[in-house]
């Protein structure tokens, strides 16, 4: 469970505390340590925007246009000017939580006191998200360097009072009506402020978060329809064995043969992959599914450190030191971010492949080992499962589409200033739809393995005892209780596999066979 308040200050943020405010409906609050620290280093920044010399973000232009020195008759104009130009995205309006996600660990940099921002915009950031306006934030605009700059400074806007929003209702309106029906004064920014509200990685490091506890329930699933797979296949749970996968030590491999080993616990269909038929060994979709899906896993918790490490940064440029020196640097940079959101694009692509294989040998007579053509109720006059593994398919070359990497792109931008550039907010937003994808894919390998399942239990020649294992049976019934329907002649399909990604989306299969395995990895 998680508090419904999350302070923000000089302590770092978990992942939990971001969900929670992206996902949910907590709200968040900054701490007194984090004022004391902001108001401590605002004071170097007027003091430093006191001096004749020009200082970069505070008295000076941006980018490639950072050689000219702003008077301080027109620093209030640089920032707004900044801000407003700056908001320039384009396409559909990105989803509600993402937005949340970026303003929050915004104004976790901002509460951190290394940007000298006044304690103010903390606050006035604070109370839109508590208000729940949700600035309106464009597909299109970021380079992933110099952070996420359009997306950001669509919700700096924001803050200005300016540009447009939703309210908790999800209409479009003004910004400045939204803000006054919530008792929010626009702010007026002071020097540095505008460039302090727009130069992070913000926005990726939000959807990579979210990726990660979004493919950490996949991963498991994966699992789950792996091992109900198998045993519909009368596969052998051997190769699962934890002496095997000790000797070759990859941490995500033995966890995923554990969760399989698990679920298969007390079945009475596997071990006969040899009666009818004798195959020495399974498929490798088979028999090596903890292999790739440990390999996967491997990857997440790699991602995992990533995303940790960057929630305890305090990206901006330039930043205000514990020693007072205010310093340019190139931390916004989104390589460290883009790579791994990558790297999970590979993993997901991988795994929804696999699954799509193991659902095809379901549905083929020739390799399912004695069940019907599509697992169809009378083949020939009823297709079965046919067009849903066509739909699979489809989702599976997609995401092997979305796999090619969006950081090993580059293009120059600012005049040649900013010449090398990460792509990281294009590697989130390629991330997310092929995470979406992997859940239907393996909602649709569970509603294959579901009925095959249906199909043994149905044609087993002891009537005394279940053979399906209890976890198994467990995920069975809750394919069922969601709506998705089981053997008998063809009907609308479509609303089955709805009610099987829902299933899987919401976390409903994984809690029905934990609570019979205890929890998985």
């Amino acid at each position: 469970m998680h508090s419904s308040v999350v302070p923000v200050g000089k302590a770092n943020l978990s992942a939990s505390d971001v969900l929670a405010v992206a996902r949910g409906s907590a709200r968040v609050e900054l701490t007194a340590d984090a004022r004391d620290e902001m108001a401590a280093s605002r004071a170097r920044i007027d003091a430093l925007a006191a001096e004749p010399r020009p200082v970069y973000g505070v008295s000076t232009g941006f980018g490639a246009l950072a050689v000219r020195h702003i008077s301080p008759e027109l620093r209030a104009q640089l920032q707004r000017s900044l801000v407003r130009s700056h908001a320039a995205g384009m396409g559909p309006a990105v989803e509600r939580e993402v937005v949340r996600a970026l303003m929050l660990l915004r104004m976790k940099t901002l509460a951190s006191g290394r940007t000298g921002v006044r304690p103010l915009i903390a606050e006035t950031m604070a109370a839109v998200l508590n208000a729940g306006i949700t600035p309106v934030v464009r597909e299109y605009g970021s380079l992933g360097c110099s952070g996420d700059l359009a997306p950001l400074s669509h919700c700096a806007l924001v803050l200005m009072g300016e540009g447009e929003a939703t309210g908790p209702d999800g209409t479009v309106r003004p910004a400045g009506e939204l803000l006054a029906e919530a008792g929010i004064t626009p702010v007026e920014l002071h020097e540095k402020e505008g460039l302090a509200l727009i130069n992070g990685t913000d926005g990726m490091l939000g959807m990579l978060l979210m990726a990660c506890a979004d493919l950490a329930r996949l991963f498991t699933t994966a699992d789950i329809t792996a091992a109900m797979s198998l045993e519909a296949l009368l596969g052998t749970e051997k190769v699962l064995a934890p002496e095997l996968h000790a000797i070759r030590p990859h941490p995500g491999q033995a966890a995923s043969a554990a969760n399989m080993l698990a679920v298969l616990a007390g079945s009475g269909l596997t071990g006969h992959h040899q009666d009818d038929a004798p195959r020495v060994q399974d498929a490798y979709s088979i028999r090596c599914a903890p292999q790739v899906a440990g390999a996967g896993r491997d990857t997440l918790a790699h991602a995992q450190l990533v995303a940790d490490r960057e929630l305890a940064a305090a990206v901006d440029n330039p930043v205000v030191l514990p020693d007072g020196r205010v310093e340019s640097n190139g931390n916004f940079h989104g390589a460290p971010v883009a790579y791994v959101l990558d790297f999970l694009a590979v993993a997901a692509a991988d795994l929804g492949s696999i699954s799509e294989r193991r659902t095809d040998r379901l549905l083929d007579k020739n390799r399912s080992h004695g069940l019907p053509p599509f697992l169809a109720d009378d083949p020939g006059v009823d297709s079965g499962l046919m067009i849903a593994q066509y739909t699979q398919a489809a989702l599976v070359s997609e995401n092997k589409r979305l796999a090619v990497p969006a950081s090993v792109d580059s293009i120059p931008s600012s005049a040649m200033q900013e010449d090398h550039v990460s792509m990281g907010w294009s590697a989130a937003r390629k991330l997310r739809t092929a995470v979406d994808n992997l859940g239907r894919i393996l909602a649709v390998e569970l509603t294959a393995a579901a009925r095959a399942l249906e199909i043994r239990r149905d044609a087993y020649t002891s009537r005394d005892t279940d053979p399906l294992a209890p976890a198994t049976a467990a995920a069975l019934a809750a394919t069922r209780a969601a709506g998705v329907g089981g053997v008998g002649p063809d009907r609308f399909l479509a609303p089955d596999l709805d009610a099987a990604a829902a299933l899987v989306a919401g976390g409903g299969l994984v809690a029905a066979v934990e609570a019979v395995t205890g929890p998985l990895a």
